[in-house]
């Protein structure tokens, strides 16, 4: 943005100058007065006064006139003209900009800043225009209208005005449509990413260095598009899921930077895929309307099955008290990783969360 204060605006306002100006100093230099102008054009005087005060712009019809009459191209009046009116619209839009600090605070700037979603001066005006292309919309009131009402509100079907953070919401879900929009895939195959299941499941087991890569290319042959977006302040989020045109979305966050969250996540979001259709999206970590509940009911069993099911569960709750190599045995006899045994057992309150932390169980996965 050329304009980041007030001043910067006074000064612009008492620069700009008018295609009139020009037309001014042209026939003062070549001693032709308005009147005589107006007679040459066959214009009236008040038209050929009010293009030179600036109150009337110059249209293409009087262009032409003036080239034949002042021998100057009709496209350099035209040029002078567009400038003109695009300079005093982006005076205009600074102004309206200035009042946008409320609407600012509304996001997480810091973090968009930080993370280079948004890359800008911190000024309000400066912000403002890097939120709107962020965004992709032209002006806060497109915001509300698209991203409140199009799209978020009604698609996820929940009620994102409601939500205690819906600016960080919409900001992350917004980062993941953009990170999605790179990514080439070819039409989904259901069959094939069912089939890619017990791929992944190995994956989870091994946990190889380059893991997300490798989650991301086996998708990407299905025809699923797979993104990491990292988390956002007050965005309580695990994971997502949608569909961009046919082809669906899985957007994850590593939220807690814990394997065995990832995977039952990563595990859920497919679940969501296979069981469900394109016109549910839906959102981990926050409330939803009773029927998409439902359907997070189904997502769920869908991923208890594919990490650790219930039979294989009991089973193991059978040999509590455990130790670090009784939950290797389990791990490697059902074909999961430790770390699903002891987030699931803690989350039944068998054990205490923090015996995953203690005995190294919580591997953090780099997601980058």
């Amino acid at each position: 943005m050329k304009y980041k204060s007030e001043k910067d605006i006074s000064a612009a306002k008492n620069l700009i100058s008018p295609p009139g100006d020009t037309l001014l100093e042209t026939i003062e230099h070549k001693g032709i007065s308005q009147t005589e102008l107006a007679q040459r054009m066959g214009r009236p005087l008040k038209t050929i006064n009010e293009i030179i005060m600036g109150k009337t712009g110059i249209m293409p019809e009087t262009a032409l006139q003036l080239e034949r009459v002042l021998g100057i191209p009709a496209s350099f009046w035209l040029e002078r003209e567009r400038l003109y009116q695009l300079e005093l619209a982006e005076i205009e839009e600074a102004v309206l900009f200035l009042t946008s600090k409320e609407w600012i605070k509304l996001f997480p700037v810091k973090e968009m800043l930080k993370m280079l979603w948004i890359d800008c001066q911190r000024d309000p005006i400066s912000l403002t225009h890097a939120l709107l292309r962020f965004f992709s919309v032209a002006n806060k009131e497109a915001f509300n209208e698209y991203y409140n009402i199009n799209l978020y509100s009604a698609a996820f079907r929940i009620s994102v005005k409601e939500s205690k953070n819906p600016y960080a919401i919409v900001a992350w879900l917004r980062k993941g449509d953009i990170q999605a929009a790179s990514i080439d895939v070819p039409e989904f195959d259901a069959r094939r990413f069912k089939k890619a299941l017990p791929e992944f499941k190995q994956l989870m087991v091994e946990q190889p260095p380059d893991l997300f890569q490798k989650i991301q290319t086996i998708c990407t042959i299905c025809g699923v598009k797979l993104v990491y977006t990292p988390c956002l302040p007050k965005a309580p989020i695990s994971g997502a899921t949608r569909w961009q045109n046919d082809n669906p979305l899985i957007q994850l966050t590593g939220r807690y930077n814990r394997n065995d969250i990832f995977w039952f996540t990563f595990f859920h979001e497919a679940g969501h895929i296979l069981l469900h259709g394109k016109k549910d999206v839906f959102l981990e970590g926050i409330e939803h309307s009773v029927a998409i509940e439902e359907k997070e009911k189904e997502a769920n069993d869908f991923a208890v099955k594919w990490t650790l099911n219930n039979e294989e569960e009991y089973e193991i709750t059978q040999a509590i008290p455990l130790t670090v190599q009784k939950v290797s045995d389990f791990a490697k006899k059902f074909g999961t990783h430790e770390a699903l045994i002891i987030g699931r057992l803690a989350k039944h309150n068998y054990i205490h969360d923090s015996v995953g932390w203690n005995h190294g169980f919580f591997q953090k996965i780099d997601l980058i």
